[in-house]
């Protein structure tokens, strides 16, 4: 299993200044490439504390690829549903360019109203523009003169700049919550998979769906997951539980008050539940938080509930954690959590 780093900050002006948020992150990811963690990502969002300190991924990727040596860099995700797709394609050229061909780009739809409202989009062209999207960026980079005629784009005769430093692109990833199509979905792209934790058996169907559709679309092997956890390591179940408690019920908190839209009249069985707490989640196992052995324990558990998958996407400073604080959980995980399934 590979294990990499990602920053999702839920955070505001009045609890912690978007410049020092960002340095931290950049700290934090010069460390994990010392550590070994095998890549970084982070999000786009907007507007408020939930991933607001976020609005271009790729803008912090290109300053992680100038501080780092073999990190890959992976957009966790950018939103095809408020980007021009040939803004888009030429941005991941150049970001590609600058780290010497180690960017892989995660697409996801957007899920919050408050998004949607602001950039005046309707949530029922979501899937239309979703779709649309990625197959015209997918285009940019792997071809040249490409014309296009969608719903929502169009152009003409368009090779865009820079050409990927990738052959003939970077990878590729989609994200999936919980609909059984969107897995499927990337299994007959043959892209990648990014998601998020759900319960053994669901988790365990959706990643079949996700497979089955990767063989019979004819693709070798059998693609690549990456599920996303928040991560505390300490010494004791003690210590771990009260530095990481507050800072994810406030993360799990935020999440609820920027979908706040879905209980205002917007309403979709596409998204979960995320009303949910510090104890359920590290019951569930997913956050991984405690000693070593307990994380052990809960990664071992996990992965042979679900069938496995390839890589852990770990929230390490969620909420109002510190610098110090994570970076003394990384240093602990690298050093006698890792090494365990790098010899699995």
């Amino acid at each position: 299993m590979e294990f990499g780093i990602q920053f999702f900050p839920a955070v505001g002006p009045d609890q912690k200044p978007a410049e020092q948020y960002w340095r931290e992150a950049l700290e934090l990811t010069q460390l994990a490439e010392r550590l070994g963690f095998t890549n970084v990502r982070t999000v786009e969002h907007y507007f408020l504390s939930y991933g607001g300190y976020s609005p271009d991924p790729l803008i912090f990727l290109s300053a992680a690829a100038a501080l780092t040596r073999s990190m890959r860099l992976i957009t966790g995700a950018v939103l095809p549903v408020f980007n021009n797709p040939l803004k888009l394609a030429g941005q991941i050229g150049m970001v590609d360019a600058i780290s010497g061909g180690r960017l892989e780009v995660g697409f996801a739809r957007a899920f919050l109203p408050h998004e949607f409202a602001r950039f005046g989009i309707s949530m029922d062209e979501s899937r239309a523009r979703f779709d649309e999207g990625l197959e015209q960026v997918r285009r940019l980079l792997e071809e040249e003169n490409v014309t296009a005629r969608g719903r929502f784009h169009s152009f003409e005769n368009v090779t865009s700049m820079p050409r990927p430093t990738q052959k003939p692109r970077p990878p590729f990833w989609i994200a999936a919550l919980s609909t059984k199509e969107s897995f499927e979905t990337a299994g007959t792209l043959g892209h990648y998979l990014m998601g998020i934790p759900l319960g053994g058996a669901a988790m365990a169907n959706l990643l079949q769906s996700y497979r089955d559709a990767w063989t019979a679309a004819g693709h070798p092997g059998r693609g690549k997951v990456m599920l996303a956890f928040h991560m505390y390591c300490a010494e004791t179940t003690a210590q771990a539980a009260a530095i990481a408690r507050e800072p994810l019920n406030q993360y799990l908190k935020s999440i609820v008050d920027a979908a706040s839209g879905w209980l205002s009249g917007v309403s979709s069985r596409d998204y979960p539940n995320y009303q949910k707490t510090f104890e359920s989640q590290v019951e569930k196992g997913f956050a991984w938080i405690g000693t070593p052995e307990e994380i052990r324990r809960s990664i071992d558990s996990y992965h042979r509930s679900i069938g496995g998958f390839e890589c852990a996407s770990l929230q390490v400073n969620f909420g109002m954690i510190g610098r110090a604080e994570a970076e003394a959980s990384m240093r602990l995980f690298a050093r006698e959590v890792m090494p365990y399934f790098a010899r699995a």
